[in-house]
């Protein structure tokens, strides 16, 4: 049988926590950043205070002060004040993870800059551009396929 009834935080966070080892173990972020994305894609009400969020997830208020702040800067998440109040409220932006997929790209459309400064250092021949033509081709490979097979 079926509920109507919306899922209990805790019924939740066990999903939060798979969510912060996917950003801790694929992007190197902290596991206290991957919890606050992972809570916020799925809280109800989406706009959460940073009070809520941090009883949620169980971080110091301070810990999760830096991270907001991260995570405001890097334009993952928008920060608004509802009218008559004087608490911030915080939510996932719509397109978070567009802008997470191109700032990779773009970090591969770098790699490739630097990647022609290592050939012409190393005089665009013998096994040390070898090395450099590989990392190269492969993320120019990725960058491609991505730039082709746009959402």
């Amino acid at each position: 049988m079926m509920s109507n009834e919306e899922p209990a935080a805790g019924q939740l966070l066990p999903w939060v926590e798979r969510v912060s080892a996917f950003c801790v173990d694929e992007w190197g972020l902290p596991p206290i950043t991957g919890r606050v994305l992972g809570w916020l894609m799925i809280c109800d009400p989406p706009e959460q205070s940073a009070g809520e969020i941090a009883d949620t997830i169980q971080a110091s208020r301070a810990s999760l002060t830096s991270n907001m702040r991260l995570l405001t800067s890097i334009g993952l998440v928008r920060r608004a004040r509802r009218p008559g109040e004087r608490t911030a409220y915080y939510r996932i932006e719509d397109d978070a993870w567009q802008k997470v997929i191109q700032r990779k790209l773009d970090s591969l459309g770098a790699f490739n800059d630097i990647a022609e400064e290592g050939e012409a250092l190393a005089g665009r021949a013998g096994t040390d551009t070898a090395r450099i033509k590989v990392a190269k081709e492969s993320l120019t490979w990725l960058r491609d396929i991505a730039v082709r097979n746009p959402r």
